[in-house]
């Protein structure tokens, strides 16, 4: 597979290739009582320096049109996206020597396949799995908190991976085909 490597315009940012977790992609779903949204954890090695550089510069440029939000300065003290996976979740393994992020939308994402295809069928991109997607990071008020958020934008998968939720596998995987008496009777 070619080298992905990530992109930013302004405050939106393509990764380069990262490891989806938490993957709710194809339905939306609700956190806490919230409303639902498509959402995804995004899993980023520590040494993809290019997209960690594109979400960092990306969140500063939010932070800078944030400023009409916050009175006109950026607060001391801001919520932002981008987390370390060592500190954070030390116990799990698949974000060991990473970064994450959670980015979530109320609208649905697109989702292609490495030959840029859709893909229908949900259990193909899945927690565990590896793409790229495109994320808007834009600034936020609420309920007292204020902060810079990542807003999911499209996914395109790039390969499989472990699954992060359990030993999930296909029915085509699991099963043969089975001869019916049928089969038997017309042979």
């Amino acid at each position: 597979m070619a080298n992905v490597k990530a992109m930013r315009t302004g405050t939106k940012v393509t990764t380069g290739k990262v490891r989806l977790s938490y993957a709710h992609l194809f339905e939306a779903h609700a956190i806490e009582g919230n409303e639902p949204k498509f959402s995804v954890s995004v899993i980023i090695p520590k040494t993809d320096i290019d997209t960690l550089k594109a979400i960092k510069e990306a969140v500063e440029e939010a932070k800078v049109q944030g400023k009409t939000k916050w009175g006109g300065k950026v607060p001391a003290t801001l919520k932002t996206p981008l987390r370390d996976g060592d500190v954070e979740r030390p116990d799990d393994d698949a974000y060991a020597n990473c970064y994450f992020l959670n980015a979530s939308s109320k609208n649905k994402p697109g989702v292609v396949d490495q030959n840029v295809h859709p893909v229908l069928d949900a259990t193909e991109v899945y927690s565990g799995c590896y793409g790229r997607l495109t994320i808007n990071f834009y600034a936020f008020s609420a309920s007292g908190n204020k902060g810079v958020a990542a807003g999911l934008g499209n996914v395109q998968k790039l390969e499989d991976g472990e699954s992060l939720s359990g030993a999930f596998t296909k029915a085509e995987d699991d099963f043969g085909s089975v001869e019916t008496a049928t089969d038997d009777f017309l042979g």
